[in-house]
């Protein structure tokens, strides 16, 4: 079942990598306004989530991809909170109601790479 998962979520987060190459104007305009560089942003965070993904698969690195993957995903939520706040700045973008949904997305999938990438180096309790 691990193994299942870690091959889905080397594919969620390639393919959401390759994404930010594929469309970038998409993901620069949900960078929040304070930051700079929006462009650049979208490009780091994309080559992050496909060295992620791709480090999910190798076993000698997936501990470090899972902290690196879950480091990447508390440091985008700053854009889903853009989302979720000025929703009419995204229409075009889908229905305000998924921006809020995308929030606890997040700990979800953070909870998804801890499983998949680091609790398996955890004993089981009473061992």
């Amino acid at each position: 079942m691990r193994r299942v998962s870690r091959a889905l979520l080397a594919v969620f987060f390639i393919a959401a990598g390759s994404n930010h190459f594929i469309h970038p104007a998409l993901y620069a305009r949900i960078v929040p306004p304070w930051l700079s560089a929006p462009a650049l942003l979208v490009q780091i965070s994309g080559a992050c989530e496909i060295l992620g993904g791709l480090g999910v698969l190798v076993a000698q690195l997936r501990r470090l991809a899972g902290m690196g993957l879950i480091a990447l995903l508390i440091a985008v939520f700053p854009a889903n909170l853009q989302m979720a706040a000025h929703p009419g700045l995204y229409a075009g973008l889908g229905n305000a109601p998924l921006f809020y949904l995308r929030l606890p997305l997040q700990l979800v999938l953070i909870a998804w790479v801890w499983w998949a990438c680091l609790s398996a180096d955890i004993p089981p309790a009473g061992r």
